[in-house]
């Protein structure tokens, strides 16, 4: 029997998430599997990968054949690097315990670069909200100088108008004041 790794697809329509499953390889893509030994959800930035390692390891060792995504997301996880350090600890390269240290190296490092690049993620998202705040507060700014400037408009006009009227008062006032003498 030829078994393949292969992914199935779950989720509504434009949002896949997927479950890796260990299937014959003349199984339909969402149909009858071995084993399912995770999930994959390409939603999320960066991709959110649930594996359990020790069976894939298993299955990749006794040679079920993965498909292209399935063998880029299993690449990403270790378990290509942790098959070729046991088959150098098989042909007698290095011991087990430096296999160990090797890929916990790799795993620390792929870790770090991974909180790196969520750390940097996270940064430019604070510098785009600053800067959209920044450009927001500029053009309130030029809105309440317009404002300002409109209503001085208002009141100055409104002044003159005021002391048009007072001073057509006066020169009433003034008149009827001339007149009764």
């Amino acid at each position: 029997m030829a078994t393949r790794i292969r992914l199935q697809r779950h989720g509504r329509k434009n949002y896949a998430f997927y479950s890796i499953v260990i299937a014959d390889s003349r199984a339909p893509r969402d149909g009858r599997f071995i084993e399912k030994i995770g999930t994959y959800n390409p939603n999320t930035n960066p991709s959110t990968i649930d594996l359990n390692f020790d069976r894939a390891l298993y299955w990749v060792e006794i040679g079920a054949q993965p498909s292209d995504t399935v063998r880029n997301i299993l690449s990403k996880e270790g378990v290509y690097m942790m098959k070729h350090l046991k088959g150098g600890v098989k042909k007698g390269a290095f011991d087990e315990t430096v296999a160990e240290t090797k890929f916990n190296a790799w795993k620390t490092e792929k870790e770090n670069k991974l909180k790196a690049f969520v750390a940097k993620k996270l940064a430019d998202q604070k510098k785009v909200e600053a800067d959209r705040i920044a450009a927001e507060k500029k053009v309130n700014e030029e809105i309440a100088k317009k404002v300002a400037e409109k209503k001085a408009s208002l009141m100055s006009s409104a002044s003159d108008n005021n002391t048009a009227e007072e001073t057509i008062e006066d020169s009433n006032s003034s008149e009827e004041t001339q007149a009764e003498a």
